[in-house]
């Protein structure tokens, strides 16, 4: 009996093991410094411009849905965690995010109010670092606004001028149960917004 249970769990965590990697990339602007940001405010979700934007009643871009809520909650929570403090007035930064269970996500289909491909974005290019990720945007491939089932984005923009100052993507398994999805897309958002530099106070703290 003992043994059985031994190579259950150590099936388990081989399963585990075996489970891929979320990959990330990120985007900064080479216009801006992050240096000095405090406090952020996640974005409401806006209304899609078109019908039929939204796959079903839990798609995570439909208002008030429950993975809508879910990804709110996480995003503030994961950038809490690097130390930023959460603000409606007047914050430093602001969150904008993209996530479908539908076969394509189109970011054009929501409008936060900011160029979605300010004059530095033009596609996935390359820049090493924490905070920059594998990938960045100035390359000259075609720019892409429809992307894979699960794919997640998020946006940190500038409330004043609008300008987007960092950008990272990922995806999350897409998952006929509530639960196992709602439960990937909070990984997928932790791992993206790890890649996001720790608030300064932070960085000092742990120095």
């Amino acid at each position: 009996m003992r043994t059985t249970q031994l190579l259950t769990t150590a099936a388990l965590l081989a399963l585990g093991a075996c489970a891929p990697a979320i990959s990330v990339r990120t985007a900064l602007s080479p216009d801006v410094s992050l240096h000095g940001l405090r406090t952020f405010r996640v974005l409401p979700t806006p209304k899609p411009k078109i019908a039929g934007a939204v796959s079903s009643t839990n798609d995570p871009m439909l208002v008030n849905s429950i993975s809508n809520r879910a990804l709110r909650t996480d995003l503030a929570q994961e950038f809490a965690g690097l130390g930023y403090v959460a603000s409606d007035s007047n914050p430093d930064f602001c969150v904008a995010y993209y996530a479908s269970t539908k076969q394509q996500l189109d970011v054009t289909y929501w409008d936060y109010g900011y160029a979605w491909q300010p004059h530095w974005w033009s596609g996935w290019g390359r820049r090493w670092g924490r905070g920059w990720g594998g990938d960045w945007g100035l390359q000259t491939a075609p720019t892409v606004t429809q992307y894979t089932q699960g794919t997640v984005i998020v946006d940190v923009i500038d409330p004043k001028t609008k300008d987007l100052l960092w950008r990272g993507q990922g995806v999350a398994a897409v998952s006929d149960d509530q639960q196992q999805y709602e439960q990937e897309l909070k990984k997928t958002v932790a791992a993206i917004v790890d890649k996001f530099p720790a608030a300064a106070n932070k960085v000092a703290l742990a120095q």
